[in-house]
């Protein structure tokens, strides 16, 4: 198991870094890194954990992460499949906002973009109707190398910062600073719940994993998420199940229910509505309406 704590191997003579992945599936490994972290997903599907807030995830889709927060692009379960030919593609900006540039941005003249970098620790994604324009401000600082690169970063975050008030906040949780032991034991907790969602997983078997009695996992759970364990179990099956409601990969909502991990369809119509606002069928018919 990896340690939540990821250091990006970068070189010394860039403060902005860009980074290209075509691969078969997104890292799969909740982790985290000292840089802010702008990624434009050009190629995949999944859900995306940031902090403990989940969203899915498709091409076209830009987030933004804040320096050291724990972070992790799902993929999809098909992606890992032996015989897929499918892969993602991504094109990422990583920078420390309290590494070298700290001194740039500490200049009254920064005070702006410092506040929105700050405002927004907790991440963002772009709406869609700004992915054309700052994907290609992404591709100009990618096309760029030295002043030129540094220039066309701060073009990049001015346009972002003008967007400002239609950004959608990821995660509202403060980022915690947690040792490398319990970044570990955290990682290993949700990288279990996320590979077992849709089975019948129980409080007692993610306590096991965690080598933990269900009583300590349940208050250790709570003050690291904010959540209880059946709350973020029923999150994660919920967003999934919206992705296949989309996507029309299950041939009804009672057979999207058993597949996100439902043993009881009412059960499942009472914990969409609880989580999403609305039923499944309402929720379905809503998106289908918007196409």
């Amino acid at each position: 198991m990896k340690a939540l704590q990821f250091t990006l191997p970068v070189t010394y003579d860039k403060s902005v870094i860009v980074q290209e992945e075509q691969l078969p599936h997104f890292y799969p490994y909740l982790h985290r890194h000292n840089e802010a972290q702008l990624t434009w997903i050009q190629e995949g599907e999944g859900t995306l954990v940031a902090g403990t807030s989940m969203h899915s995830f498709s091409a076209g889709d830009i987030f933004l992460l804040g320096a050291n927060q724990p972070h992790l692009f799902k993929s999809n379960p098909e992606y890992f499949s032996t015989d897929s030919s499918k892969q993602v593609r991504s094109m990422m900006v990583f920078f420390n906002p309290h590494g070298k540039l700290s001194s740039l941005f500490e200049l009254p003249e920064m005070q702006v973009l410092r506040s929105f970098i700050q405002q927004y620790s907790g991440g963002f994604k772009l709406p869609a109707k700004y992915v054309k324009t700052m994907s290609q401000k992404i591709q100009d600082v990618q096309q760029t190398q030295g002043f030129n690169r540094f220039m066309q970063f701060f073009q990049l975050l001015k346009s972002l910062y003008t967007i400002n008030g239609k950004l959608v906040p990821l995660s509202i949780t403060p980022v915690e600073n947690v040792s490398e032991s319990e970044g570990i034991r955290i990682s290993t907790i949700y990288n279990y719940i996320m590979q077992h969602y849709d089975t019948m997983i129980t409080l007692e078997d993610v306590a096991a994993e965690a080598h933990m009695t269900p009583q300590a996992f349940c208050r250790y759970f709570k003050k690291h998420t904010g959540h209880t364990f059946v709350t973020f179990l029923n999150g994660m099956r919920i967003n999934e199940a919206c992705k296949k409601l989309t996507a029309g990969k299950c041939e009804s909502i009672s057979a999207v229910a058993y597949t996100s991990g439902f043993n009881s369809i009412t059960n499942f119509n009472r914990v969409f509505k609880s989580v999403i606002g609305n039923s499944p069928r309402e929720y379905l018919e809503s998106y289908r309406s918007n196409f």
